[in-house]
């Protein structure tokens, strides 16, 4: 039957609940006449009389009671699926996926999550630690996270953190071997632990600033990694200086256990922000994210 005909069918199982084209009529929004009609094009396209009329009362045929047995229960499921999707329009559900480097995954995304998902047990979340700069859009994640100023243009963009100061530091016991740098040239002289970033197409760079004054070192070592936790553990145990987020070493400067050098050259970068392309069909789930991972200062 064509699908243009379902209406016809919830018409037909109304009238055989209410036992009366009257009160049909007045559930249905339409009038007695329109609906009668309705009821004889059903029948007449199913060449079957499917409700007995009488003045006092209308009633199923033998064949109206087998359609009614049949129709009414998927109406019925019907009415309690809508009502569920309903509900998520007010309850937040769904599974977002979020690209993302280690560092911001530890420092942020990690310690808002975990307050929040147990109060939103229907939101799922899968992060991918990724140095590469992810074309969210093309590998369908939900969303990004970048320092500031590395977000596209033509993205939204949330600030999710304050700004980011670098520190350059060392085990004392590396310094107890090699004098600690004063200059960034004396950085020559040292076994620095570099970061490789498929982004940067080799090895980072070591940003500098002082005065206005800006300088990309190059610098080498021993060691190269692909992630900052493992920078700081080698830098710990004295395999040379490292070049991290500020807030990495912090604890161990404040424990003696990491010295911090050319402090008057270490830059701040623009706090991490998530990034996401369009506010147009934003979920429940991806709302309650945003308002959660907001940096307010």
């Amino acid at each position: 039957m064509p699908r243009e005909n379902y209406n016809d069918l919830l018409a037909f199982v109304m009238v055989a609940r209410e036992g009366s084209f009257t009160r049909a009529a007045a559930q249905l929004g339409v009038s007695q006449s329109a609906l009668s009609h309705t009821i004889r094009s059903l029948e007449a396209r199913l060449a079957l009389r499917l409700l007995t009329r009488t003045t006092r009362s209308v009633s199923p045929t033998e064949a109206g009671e087998r359609l009614l047995l049949t129709l009414a229960p998927r109406f019925e499921e019907i009415d309690a699926e809508l009502a569920a999707l309903s509900e998520l329009r007010e309850k937040p559900a769904g599974t977002l996926r979020i690209t993302s480097a280690e560092h911001a995954v530890d420092t942020v995304l990690w310690p808002r999550l975990e307050r929040l998902l147990p109060d939103y047990p229907d939101i799922k979340v899968e992060i991918t630690i990724d140095y590469g700069l992810s074309d969210i859009v093309a590998q369908r994640y939900d969303a990004g996270v970048r320092l500031g100023d590395q977000v596209a243009k033509d993205m939204i963009a949330v600030r999710i953190a304050p700004d980011m100061r670098i520190a350059v530091v060392g085990a004392p016991a590396y310094f107890a071997r090699k004098a600690p740098p004063r200059t960034l040239q004396e950085l020559a002289g040292h076994d620095c632990i570099n970061l490789r970033l498929p982004t940067y197409g080799g090895l980072m760079a070591w940003e500098f600033i002082k005065d206005g004054h800006e300088v990309k070192a190059r610098v080498e070592g021993q060691l190269v990694f692909n992630n900052g936790s493992q920078i700081l553990r080698a830098a710990l145990a004295g395999f040379g200086i490292a070049y991290l987020p500020e807030d990495m070493a912090r604890e161990h400067i404040a424990t003696g256990r990491l010295v911090s050098v050319l402090e008057d050259w270490c830059p701040t970068f623009p706090g991490y922000h998530l990034y996401y392309p369009s506010r147009r069909q934003s979920s429940g789930a991806m709302a309650v994210l945003i308002e959660a991972l907001r940096y307010r200062a």
